[in-house]
C-alpha cells in the first residue's frame, strides 16, 4: 500500500495518493488544482491515478478534478453529491479495489450534506482500516462547522446534527487505532479548534477532541453553531464552482499593461494586489493598490477582501506575480489580467503609507486628535485581550461592515502580528479616501509585549 499525504500550509489543506504496488493503480483525494507534484510522484512511485475522489465540494479552494479528468481520471463523489460533470456517485458502503489496496465510501454528511470519509484497507480481508480520510468531517481537535450552506438554504442546526450522528454512528466505532487523516488542520477556517497535527487516531480523537467528547446530541449542536471564525468571501464562491464545469488553469503568459492602460482599467473596476511585504509595500506602491504579502496566508485572504468577479493586477516583481497567479488559482481567482512588475514604467508613480510602532501609537493618543482602533482578528482571537477602546470587525467581514467603522481624525487598524493589518488598511484607504489610514507594525503582540 502506498499512503502519501500533501500538506499546504498556507491553505491548511491536506490531500492524498493512494496506491497498489502490485497492480500500479491509484487514486488522489482532495487535490489542489495545480496538481503537477501528484503527477510527479506517481510516475516515481510507478502508479497511474485513475481516479479523484473528493470528500465534498469544497468552499475553501477549487479542486484539481477537472485538471486529472483532462487527463483521463475519473471523478467519484458520494451519491449525494450532483456534480454538472460525468462522475461515480459512491454508494453508502460501496468499496473500490486498488487490487490488494480497498476503499470503502461512508457517508459521513454535516459539514455539508454530500460529505464522505474514506477508510482504506490494506487487503480485500482485511477486517479493519489501517487508515480513514475524514474530510471536513472529523479533524484533529475538532469537527467540521456546519453553517457554511445557510446561505444556500440549509439548516446550520439541521447539518449539527447529522455531523453529531456521522461522528458518532460512521467513525467513532471504528477501531481505536485507526489512523485519522483529515483535510485540513489549524488555521482553516473550516472549523476553529484545530490541531497543528495533521494525523492522529481515532482512540485519541474519542477522549482529546473536545467536540466529540460531547455526547449529548443538542449540547453538540449547541457548541458547534456558535464562535465559528468568520467566513471568507469567496467560500460560497467556490462552494459552487466546485461542483460546475470550469476552465481548467491557464498559465499563458500575462499581459503587462501601461500606466494609462492601468488607470483606465482600475476606474472600471479592477483591482491592484501587491503581493509584497507590508514594510516594502509601505515604501512605496501603485496607488489605490491592495497589499496582500505572499508570505502569509495570500489566497485565502485576497479571497477575503476581493470579490470573484473583481479583475486583478498583479504588482510584484517577476517571480512574485507568477507565484501569486498560481496561489490564487488554487481558489478559483482566474481573473487575473494584467503583470505590473513593481520596476517597470507602469509603476514609476506611487504612494506611501504610514505604518506606527507601539510607542508612535502611544504619542498619538496622547494628542488631541481623534483616533479609531480597529482589531481586525477572528472572534476566538480576542480571548487573548486586545487594545482598550478598539472596535473589532474580523477582516474577512470589513468590506461589507466598512459603515461600522467610527470616523475619526485617523484610523488605525491591528492584527495579532502585522501581516492582516496591512491587508486591512489598504482595503481601507480604497473605501475611505477621505481618511488617514495607518497600521499597528507587529500587531497586538507588539502592544501587549510593550505593556
Amino acid at each position: 500500500m502506498i499512503l502519501e499525504q500533501y500538506y499546504l500550509q498556507c491553505l491548511s489543506q491536506a490531500s492524498y495518493l493512494i496506491g497498489d504496488e502490485t497492480t500500479g493503480r491509484a487514486v488522489v483525494v482532495d487535490p489542489r488544482r495545480d496538481i503537477e507534484e501528484y503527477l510527479r510522484d506517481a510516475e516515481r512511485l510507478g502508479v497511474r491515478i485513475e481516479l479523484v475522489l473528493e470528500t465534498h465540494f469544497h468552499a475553501d479552494f477549487l479542486s484539481g478534478h477537472l485538471e486529472f479528468a483532462e487527463r483521463g481520471a475519473e471523478i467519484g463523489y458520494g451519491s449525494v453529491a450532483q456534480p454538472e460533470f460525468p462522475a461515480h456517485l459512491f454508494e453508502d458502503g460501496e468499496r473500490y479495489s486498488l487490487g490488494q489496496v480497498t476503499l470503502e465510501v461512508l457517508h459521513t454528511p454535516g459539514h455539508t450534506p454530500e460529505s464522505i470519509s474514506i477508510a482504506i484497507y490494506e487487503t480485500p480481508e482485511s477486517t479493519q482500516p489501517h487508515a480513514v480520510l475524514t474530510g471536513d468531517t472529523l479533524f484533529v481537535g475538532d469537527v467540521g462547522r456546519p453553517d457554511l450552506l445557510v446561505s444556500s438554504g440549509w439548516s446550520k442546526i439541521e447539518l449539527a446534527g447529522m455531523l453529531y450522528d456521522s461522528i458518532h454512528e460512521k467513525l467513532l466505532p471504528l477501531p481505536d487505532d485507526t489512523i485519522v487523516y483529515p483535510a485540513h488542520g489549524a488555521g482553516s477556517a473550516c472549523g476553529k479548534n484545530l490541531s497543528s497535527d495533521t494525523w492522529s487516531t481515532i482512540g485519541a480523537q474519542r477522549t482529546d477532541n473536545l467536540s466529540v467528547c460531547i455526547h449529548d446530541r443538542d449540547a453538540f449542536v449547541a457548541s458547534i453553531t456558535d464562535g465559528q471564525p468568520a467566513q471568507p468571501m469567496y467560500f460560497a464562491y467556490d462552494a459552487e464552482l466546485n461542483s460546475k464545469l470550469r476552465p481548467t488553469r491557464d498559465e499563458s503568459p500575462l499581459e503587462q499593461p501601461t500606466a494609462r492602460e492601468i488607470e483606465a482599467l482600475m476606474e472600471d473596476g479592477a483591482a491592484a494586489l501587491d503581493v509584497r511585504d507590508p514594510d516594502v509595500y509601505a515604501d512605496g506602491h501603485l496607488p489605490g493598490a491592495l497589499n496582500v504579502g505572499l508570505e502569509g496566508r495570500f489566497a485565502e485572504f485576497a479571497g477575503s477582501v476581493i470579490d470573484p468577479m473583481t479583475p486583478i493586477l498583479l504588482c510584484g516583481d517577476e517571480k512574485q506575480i507568477a507565484e501569486a497567479r498560481m496561489r490564487l488559482s488554487r481558489i478559483g481567482y482566474d481573473q487575473v489580467i494584467g503583470a505590473v512588475p513593481v520596476n517597470s514604467d507602469a509603476c514609476a508613480a506611487t504612494s506611501q503609507t504610514k505604518r506606527l510602532t507601539v510607542s508612535e501609537l502611544r504619542d498619538l493618543e496622547m494628542d488631541n486628535r481623534t483616533v479609531t482602533l480597529l482589531d481586525v482578528r477572528n472572534p476566538g482571537e480576542l480571548s487573548e485581550g486586545l487594545i482598550e477602546g478598539s472596535t473589532h470587525i474580523p477582516l474577512a467581514n470589513l468590506a461589507q461592515r466598512v459603515s461600522e467603522v467610527p470616523l475619526a481624525d485617523e484610523v488605525i487598524v491591528y492584527c495579532a502580528g502585522g501581516y492582516r493589518s496591512s491587508i486591512a488598511a489598504s482595503v481601507l484607504r480604497s473605501l475611505l479616501p477621505e481618511t488617514q489610514v495607518s497600521d499597528l507594525v507587529g500587531g497586538f503582540s507588539a502592544w501587549n509585549e510593550a505593556n
